[in-house]
């Protein structure tokens, strides 16, 4: 039996990297975990607490708007919803609360679905 220890990281393929890093890092304001090698790097990840968020850029691996999906946790849902709001990112699902979480689910450039998201406390 495989045991399994945590989540390594969660990768979205995207087209264009420039496109994607000024949507990842200034949009969502997440910073690479290393110094880009160079402008065309097509492998980039960004550590978001105990996880990695990465995205990638190949012509086997394509984006999909039906593809897999990430939840950021957040520690101010409402100032993360603003900020979003001011970048003009349109919202897919929500903002809408829940009797345990506040989410609100929305696509980057490339269609691939992110949710901010906020677990109420206990």
């Amino acid at each position: 039996m495989i045991r399994y220890k945590e989540i390594a990281f969660v990768a979205y393929p995207v087209t264009d990297i420039p496109q994607a890093r000024n949507f990842y890092e200034k949009v969502l304001g997440l910073k690479p975990n290393a110094p880009l090698k160079s402008e065309d790097q097509h492998w980039i990840e960004y550590e978001i607490g105990g996880g990695t968020l990465g995205i990638g850029c190949s012509e086997q691996w394509q984006p999909s708007k039906d593809g897999p999906s990430v939840a950021l946790e957040v520690e101010d849902f409402d100032e993360a919803v603003e900020d979003l709001k001011k970048h003009q990112v349109e919202f897919i699902i929500g903002p809408m609360e829940s009797p345990v979480c506040h989410m609100v689910t929305f696509r980057d450039p490339d269609g691939n679905k992110l949710t901010i998201h906020r677990r109420k406390k206990d």
